[in-house]
This record gives C-alpha cells, structure tokens and sequence, in this order.
C-alpha cells in the first residue's frame, strides 16, 4: 500500500522542507494526513529569481526539445500512475478509478501540448518590393499560476503544459487542500530532467502568494483556475500592473433534455456526469431544463440512477462517488437542499448527509426546483441536480441564459434543426450535445461572461503564452 507523500517546495531545482499550521485532511474519516508547508518570502523572492534564469535557457531551445523534455515528464507519471492516483483520492477523496483517469488526462494535455509547441508558427506578410514584414510568436515570459483543489494533476498539468511548451517558465502556486498531486507531476518534471527554475511550486496562504506574484515585474502573465470572485478579485491586481491573464473561473451549467430525446439514455449520462468528482466540477451538469411531455418519464430514471450510485471510500473500487472535499462543501450542498425543498422542490433522490464520519453526501436529485431557489442562481459546486420543467426548447435557452455564467452548457436531442438553434444561442464557451463531456486535449476550453476568458487546451491554448512581434525590414533605400 503506498503512503502519503511528505509535501515540500521546489524551488529552482531543489525541494525545500518548510513549516506550517495548516492541516491536510482526508476527506473519507477526516483524519490529518500532513500539514501543509507554507512558502517564506525568500522564497517566494528565490522562486522569481530561478524562474527569470530558467526562461533565459528555454526560451532559446528549440520546439523539438521542449517536446522531448515534457514528453518524457508524462510518461514518468504514466509510470508512476497507481501511486500518484492513491494520494489524490486520499486527500481529495474521488474514487481511485476516477483519479487514474485524471492521470491519464493530464498526460494527455502535456503530449498534445508538446507537439503543438511545434506548430507555433509566424508568418511573412507581402508588401512592396525592398520591405518584408515578419510576423514571430514569442514566449511571453514567467507565469504565475493557481490551480485548484478539485482536479489535483490535471488542472496544474493545462498551465505546466501550455507554458513550457510556449518556451516560458512557471511558478505554480498548487491548492493547499490537495498538493500531492501538483508535487508529484511536478517530481515527474524533475526526472525528465528539466533545466534548474523552469518550474517552481509554492504553497501557503493563497492571498499573500497572489499579492506578491501577480505585482512582481518578472512575472507577464497570470493563469487562475477557481471561483468567480477570486478570479475577478486576482483579476484586478494583475490589470493594475497590465498583466494579461487567463481565468478558467466557475460554471452553473445548464442541460437541455428536448422531448425527441432518448430519454433513457439521457437519464442514465446524466447520472454519471453528475457524480464525477462528487459533482465538484466547474463543469458539472446542474440545471436541468426538461421539456414537459418528458418530464416525468426522466426525472423518474434519473432519480433511479441516481439511488444507485454507491458513495464511500474511494480507495474501494466499488463506490462511484467518494466524498466532499472539506466540511465546508458539505455545509454548503446540505444548505441548499434544505432552501430549495423551502421553496417548493421536491426531494426525488438524496437530500441528506451519509452518516456522521467523512464529508459524504449522495447524489441528489431535485425536482420542479423553482428559479428562487439559492441553488439556482449560485454554483452549488457538488452532487445536487436541479430538475425544471420548460414548454419549449425557447423557454429553456432563456432560462440557461438567466445567469451571468458561461462556461459548459449541454443537450439532448436528435434534430438537427434544434442542434442548430441551441448552438447559435446558447451562451457559454463549450456545448456538449448528447454528451457530457466539455474538454478534451485537443479542443478550447474557457468560459464566457463570469466564468472567464482565455482559452487552455487546442490550438488556441498556446496563444494567451504567447506574443506576437512584428519585425518591418527595409532592405534598401
């Protein structure tokens, strides 16, 4: 059985030991499984320092080196899969299966990451004779960025990947809630034998980290992943310094079940896409929007489903949910249940805390859930689906398009025509159609309205990395 790591520092090519008060806690029976090692501001200084020194020796590698370098860095965790994914469920508490394929994601992301590094191609524009225009992409410089605690590996693997790839260097600032993951990606990177301050990780207090990265001269581009208002609040120290930043920021997705659906399929996706991660997903399938004629028919196979799903220790393979990450999740989840039932929803699956030791709650199922509801107008972030009846697919994209989110959207439907309105109207920055799944390798991903901008992942993950320079040459008068 392999034990949880001791977590450290990585500071321009070397791990640090620090001290620091702030527990890390299993989720499954609460119990501490280390303390936290908490960033000094030497070393947050010595950080800056080893990122502006590995910058100068990557930026001027080449792409088919960089491809190697970080190539070889995902095929050591590939290797060392079982062992990273154990310490992942037992600080974030998902099912063991559900974190070897959060693995097998986030190396994914760095392959395709890698070999796009290669295509990072400029251009010459045509003009009169005697004149060129040359068009280059440059790394845009030391990246500060914050990952969270909802997908461990693959969320800091999307900001290592993009910004070694682009030729930049990272500090990462990792969830102080769930750190194995980061620190063993970042061990991988460590093997494959990646140049002294390329990358450096820091924890601590978030607030203090942010207000002393995002100002600092070194640091020319910031990338958050997490909350809304953490995101607008990050947001603005960086547009003070004029920092360009990338924000992946929440979601209250909305799905469309239309009447010519296959509803039983419908149902049945949708029970699994809302139990990954215990619903904790900025992602996550939430809103529910059922035309009426199908309205009981899925509500009923949904909340079947639902009362399958077995909840528990995610270290037992059996169980298709594991816990809430904290006792604030759960707090927050059993919260809204309770105002959503005050104001006239009805219980359909779920609705209570699983026993009295650990952070478990099921997957709940609400239905006729009125728009006054809290859970309705604030991301619930956790395994609570919110069912509404709608005459029409008009009605529902009104309703998908209330809030100020915009990041996943979904449908089921098996017109063509439909597909087409939802898709010109819809208000959201991925739309899955028959499916769950928003993000993959090699596709955009980013958010609309609140919930963000800048793109991570395809081709266009790369870009905000990126800068461009013109070079106008005379060659003769």
């Amino acid at each position: 059985m392999f034990s949880y790591p001791k977590i450290k520092l990585f500071i321009n090519g070397q791990w640090r030991e620090r001290d620091g008060d702030i527990p890390i806690i299993n989720p499954c029976n609460e119990q501490p499984l280390g303390v936290l090692p908490q960033a000094t501001r030497q070393d947050l200084d010595d950080a800056v320092t080893a990122a502006e020194k590995g910058l100068r020796a990557w930026r001027q590698s080449s792409p088919a080196h960089r491809q190697r370098v970080i190539e070889s860095a995902s095929r050591i965790a590939r290797e060392n899969r079982d062992y990273i994914a154990h310490a992942m469920t037992l600080e974030q508490g998902k099912p063991i299966l559900q974190s070897r394929l959060e693995i097998d994601r986030g190396c994914d992301i760095l392959e395709w990451d890698a070999t796009e590094g290669r295509r990072t191609y400029g251009r010459v524009i045509p003009t009169e004779p005697g004149m060129r225009f040359t068009v280059t992409r440059e790394p845009i410089g030391v990246v500060a960025a914050f990952s969270p605690w909802n997908f461990p590996f693959s969320s800091p693997a999307r900001k290592i990947g993009g910004a070694l790839a682009a030729g930049c260097s990272i500090i990462l600032k990792a969830s102080e809630e769930t750190p194995a993951g980061a620190m063993m990606l970042v061990q991988a990177f460590a093997d494959a034998g990646i140049p002294d301050g390329l990358i450096n990780l820091v924890y601590g207090r978030p607030a203090e980290i942010s207000d002393y990265l995002i100002p600092h001269p070194a640091v020319r581009l910031v990338t958050f992943t997490g909350s809304v208002a953490v995101g607008k609040r990050l947001a603005e120290i960086a547009g003070r310094h004029m920092k360009p930043v990338i924000m992946e920021l929440g979601g209250h997705a909305p799905v469309i079940v239309c009447a010519d659906a296959d509803i039983k399929r419908a149902a049945a996706v949708s029970v699994t896409g809302k139990s990954r991660n215990a619903g904790q997903v900025c992602v996550s399938p939430t809103r529910f929007f059922v035309e009426d004629s199908v309205y009981d028919r899925f509500a009923d196979e949904f909340a079947t489903g639902a009362r399958r799903v077995k909840v528990g220790d995610g270290l037992d393979e059996s169980n298709a949910m594991g816990a809430l990450v904290n006792a604030r999740r759960l707090g927050t989840i059993d919260s809204m249940v309770q105002d959503a039932v005050a104001h006239g929803a009805n219980v359909l699956a779920g609705g209570s805390r699983l026993g009295n030791q650990g952070f478990f709650y099921p997957l709940t199922v609400l239905g006729d859930v009125p728009e006054t509801a809290r859970a309705m107008q604030e991301e619930p972030f956790g395994p609570l689906a919110l069912l509404s009846r709608v005459q029409s697919v008009d009605e529902a994209l009104i309703k998908a398009n209330s809030l100020p989110y915009g990041l996943a959207a979904y449908a089921f439907t098996e017109s063509a025509a439909t597909v087409e309105k939802i898709s010109q109207t819809i208000q959201c920055g991925n739309l899955a159609i028959n499916h769950l799944t928003a993000s993959f390798a090699e596709t955009p991903f980013g958010g609309v309205k609140d919930s963000g901008y800048g793109r991570e992942g395809g081709i266009e993950g790369l870009d905000c990395y990126m800068s461009t320079k013109l070079v106008s040459h005379k060659m003769s008068a």
